[in-house]
């Protein structure tokens, strides 16, 4: 098996270095591979490759025959030559970068490709270089084209391969010598998958703080500048506010400042049938109950580790799950159910609620020693029909958002179309703005939205009439259509004269989870969020 043997040498610098070299090895009958010649402040560095056919050759009688040749300064054994560790070099560099990158020689034979475009086509480095690229890609093909052509080319392009088909954007571009003669092309490649990943995380970043929030009002600067102060310690924070105010992204921007490490564990207290609000809490241990995971199931409490567990519309909480959490918060402890460990909860606890929770104690709606538990520190988030003047901060951010994830040109707002807001009582917040906002961008084709492209909604917040049962006459509604629309009715009107969908279920005399069932099934949802309910089976 033929090999090889590498040396470096060092000569006072002259003309005729590379001769006297290949003329030694010629007379030795030895046969040079590579040699790079590199001339550094008066000396000539001279690192030469020599094949080995029978991996018999003596390094030290080469350096001997070296050390006779005029001028030299140094000879000695080289492990890796300077090009290998470019070479490598520019491997590492190629296959740290994000995009897959493939290059062809002018005739279309592939001479790199790094690790990504090794994974998008999902094959090895070595099954992809020295190959034709038309072997890689058959139809459709960039670097064919470009090679072709001569010309830059870019467009979005599938491949298939072992393990499905691949999406991804590819731009290719051809390579010319210093002369301008065309050498090759090479091709970038970004997988449309990642391309998207990173456009998510540039809109919707996990991580929030303060200065994500917008705003110049007196209010909102106060509130911002104590929620700061509250971030470092460790005490409950209580947060209250009108739906849509930003409660959540409070609770976010405070664990974020606090520095913890743990997880931001949010819990919607009002989504969470009561069935399975302790056991999602609390966690359970083997065999606690009919349909329990093996080796049991540590509780939300337990997973928030050394972070924050948000408890969202804790109003709505039920009474039993009440006198837990109490228990929690006074003694850092949970127990799950059927157990009888106790284990330590190092997680803080923020909460939030659209209610008065002051009015439900005296009505016995809420556990008297939890509410002066969790009310030690409290956050109150003004409305925006108090912070008005934030509105046009709030669509500016809000446009750029929109028009980013639209990709289209930057939109503007008239002075016309800013009184509308501004006129408007916001029942819905900052949210609903931003649901405004979102659809006057996604229907206006121009570049100003105008007051004719705000939407608002002022329908009333009951259904009146609306839930009176269907007349006979209905046309040809065989009964059991009839009878789904009458009940989604009633469902509306329970649901849009109560705080909570618990509620809702409370007054209907179902189960929260039966509730939730029918919700599903005849569509209901709330359109613009916070403002009323709706079901496309009624016309409202």
């Amino acid at each position: 098996m033929s090999s090889s043997k590498k040396f470096k040498l060092i000569f006072k610098d002259r003309i005729g270095i590379v001769f006297d070299i290949t003329q030694l090895m010629l007379k030795q009958k030895l046969n040079i591979i590579c040699m790079e010649v590199e001339q550094k402040e008066g000396f000539a560095e001279i690192s030469v490759e020599i094949e080995d056919r029978n991996n018999q050759l003596d390094p030290d009688r080469i350096l001997k025959l070296f050390a006779t040749l005029p001028n030299i300064e140094s000879q000695s054994p080289l492990n890796t030559l300077p090009q290998e560790k470019r070479e490598r070099w520019y491997r590492t560099l190629f296959d740290g970068i994000s995009e897959g990158i493939l290059s062809v020689d002018s005739k279309g034979i592939i001479n790199t490709a790094n690790s990504v475009a090794c994974r998008i086509w999902d094959l090895p480095y070595e099954s992809i270089v020295n190959t034709h690229v038309s072997e890689l890609s058959p139809e459709d093909n960039l670097l064919l084209e470009c090679v072709e052509k001569k010309i830059p080319v870019s467009r979005r392009k599938s491949a298939v391969t072992r393990t499905g088909r691949v999406e991804f954007y590819g731009s290719a571009s051809p390579i010319h010598d210093s002369q301008g003669r065309f050498v090759g092309a090479v091709l970038l490649i970004k997988d449309l998958k990642e391309i998207k990943a990173m456009v998510d995380a540039v809109m919707d970043p996990i991580e929030i703080n303060f200065a994500d929030f917008i705003g110049e009002s007196k209010a909102i600067k106060n509130l911002i500048s104590f929620a700061k102060k509250v971030a470092d310690l460790d005490t409950t924070v209580s947060i209250t506010g009108e739906s849509g105010t930003g409660k959540e992204l409070f609770a976010r921007a405070i664990h974020f400042e606090s520095g913890k490490k743990g997880p931001f564990i949010p819990i919607n207290c009002a989504a969470l049938p009561e069935a399975l609000i302790e056991s999602e809490l609390f966690g359970y241990v083997d065999g606690a109950f009919t349909g329990a995971k093996k080796k049991g199931k540590p509780g939300l409490f337990e997973a928030a580790g050394n972070g924050t567990i948000f408890l969202d519309e804790i109003g709505d909480m039920p009474p039993a799950p009440q006198a837990k959490i109490l228990r929690v918060l006074q003694d850092g402890f949970v127990r799950r159910i059927g157990g009888v460990e106790e284990i330590p909860v190092n997680a803080r606890v923020i909460t939030a609620t659209n209610k008065n929770l002051s009015k439900m104690v005296g009505s016995g709606d809420f556990r008297e020693d939890l509410f002066y538990r969790i009310n030690v520190l409290t956050i109150q988030i003004p409305p925006l029909r108090e912070r008005m003047s934030d509105i046009p901060l709030l669509v500016g951010k809000f446009l750029k958002q929109f028009n980013y994830k639209l990709q289209k040109e930057d939109q503007t707002i008239s002075i016309e179309a800013l009184n509308k807001l501004h006129n408007y009582n916001w029942p819905g917040n900052v949210r609903e703005l931003q649901n405004v906002i979102e659809r006057a961008s996604i229907l206006n084709e121009s570049s100003e939205i105008t007051a004719d492209n705000i939407h608002l909604n002022t329908k009333p917040h009951s259904c009146s009439n609306q839930c009176r049962l269907p007349e006979l006459s209905a046309g040809r509604k065989i009964l059991k259509e009839m009878v789904g629309i009458y009940e989604a009715k009633l469902l509306l009107e329970a649901l849009n004269s109560t705080s909570s969908i618990r509620k809702a279920a409370k007054k209907l005399g179902l189960s929260h989870t039966a509730l939730l069932k029918k919700i599903q099934k005849y569509e209901l949802h709330i359109p613009a969020k916070d403002i009323m309910w709706e079901s496309p089976l009624v016309e409202m």
